[in-house]
């Protein structure tokens, strides 16, 4: 690089910080802020004031507004690939082809190396369940607007940053491992299911807290006026990025683990341990 061109990007970066601290300068001599940054973080949680009418019907958190915009994308996106793509799927891929396939197997993988007696529902459960997860959390990051009952307008959450959402994913894991249990073990697969009774707690407010962590860092970041230029932007999306590709895995990957635990059947369990005791 000759030394016109690094006096050119130097020029540049200067521009940049000046119009940066410029920005905060004269933000900062704007009006007070609406509510204090405990008032802030507090509806971050509880979404105590900031709700929405669903239909002029009832108030609800804007999570739930969330949730089933997302659902709508992924049953229409479903569809979609359903109807136009599959059909004209080759022998050999093209690039679309190749990443839903990819997508596919490393569900279905995980499905059977941890279920190996039990995987074809596991592997569209636990598909199912990730690509939510997935969508839902990098969600916030589009931004989509809507208008409170109170008249102020806020970006719509991650559906799971709502404790509501991630127990309800959490206990429905749960089910899907009980159903597991039951289908390998019958009667006794439920008390082997039970035995983990912590587990949809855990499931759920993992999820939860992992996904609000995010949530409270980029809310304190954009609370403070000297930090809401660029940086707010970089916190946000690898929070999020960082938060969606690690909860997608632990969930399925938890899910898929005591699913094939409860669903092995007893006699081979039986013989693991005689083989296990020999050695």
């Amino acid at each position: 690089m000759n030394k016109s061109k690094k006096r050119t990007l130097i020029v540049i970066w200067i521009l940049i910080v000046a119009a940066l601290g410029a920005g905060c300068v004269l933000t900062g001599l704007g009006g007070e802020k609406a509510e204090t940054i405990q008032e802030t973080m507090r509806d971050a949680v509880l979404h105590e004031s900031n709700q929405i009418s669903l239909f002029g019907l009832k108030d609800v958190n804007p999570a739930l507004i969330s949730g089933m915009v997302v659902t709508v994308v992924l049953l229409i996106a479903a569809a979609l690939i359903r109807i136009f793509a599959i059909p004209r799927f080759r022998y050999v891929p093209g690039k679309f082809q190749m990443v839903i396939e990819q997508v596919v197997s490393l569900f279905d993988n995980l499905a059977k190396t941890n279920s190996p007696w039990r995987h074809g529902f596991l592997g569209a459960y636990i598909f199912g369940a990730g690509c939510y997860i997935f969508v839902g959390t990098i969600f916030e990051l589009f931004g989509f607007q809507a208008v409170t009952t109170g008249g102020h307008s806020i970006a719509l959450p991650a559906p799971l940053s709502d404790v509501n959402a991630a127990i309800a994913m959490g206990c429905l894991s749960y089910l899907v491992i009980m159903s597991g249990g039951i289908a390998g073990n019958g009667v006794k697969g439920i008390g082997k299911t039970l035995k983990e009774f912590s587990l949809p707690i855990s499931m759920s407010f993992r999820l939860f807290g992992a996904l609000l962590s995010g949530l409270l860092v980029t809310e304190l970041v954009y609370y403070y006026i000297h930090l809401s230029f660029v940086l707010p932007v970089v916190v946000a999306v690898l929070f999020t990025l960082l938060h969606a590709l690690i909860q997608t895995y632990v969930l399925t990957m938890l899910t898929a683990l005591y699913y094939g635990e409860v669903s092995e059947p007893a006699r081979n369990a039986h013989k693991e341990k005689k083989v296990k005791s020999a050695a």
